[in-house]
């Protein structure tokens, strides 16, 4: 009986949780903070969506070669494993701003968001360069 009436209100107080935020005029650090992590999330699909393509124009360009020539697949694929750890390691370094506050998620975050902008604007140029 006790763990319905906690269901219930966690139930009853879940549309609270999922309130919409004004990202424009967020006010607290927590908004922000959520902004922030909207955000990058936003910037990794996009990313993703363009990996897919710059990964295709690699293979293409693979199959033009002979075997003993490919690799421009396996090159990008390395490639991004290293940009993943130069941006993980590179925003883990900006948070250190604020280490420890309430706004070192944002500068995390916001920093992510920036560096995988970058990122898909290289990845864009290989395929359009294509």
């Amino acid at each position: 009986m006790r763990l319905a009436v906690i269901l219930a209100g966690l139930l009853l107080a879940a549309p609270t949780w999922a309130q919409d935020i004004d990202c424009d005029n967020a006010m607290t650090q927590s908004d922000m903070n959520q902004c922030a992590s909207m955000d990058y999330d936003a910037a990794d699909v996009e990313l993703n969506a363009v990996w897919k393509d710059a990964m295709a124009t690699m293979k293409e360009i693979d199959s033009y070669l002979d075997d003993s020539e490919k690799g421009a697949e396996d090159a990008l694929r390395e490639s991004q494993r290293s940009w993943i750890n130069y941006r993980d390691k590179t925003c883990e370094a900006d948070g250190y701003r604020m280490k420890g506050g309430s706004a070192e998620p944002m500068l995390v975050a916001g920093c992510l968001a920036s560096v995988t902008r970058n990122r898909t604007e290289e990845l864009r140029g290989l395929v359009e360069g294509y």
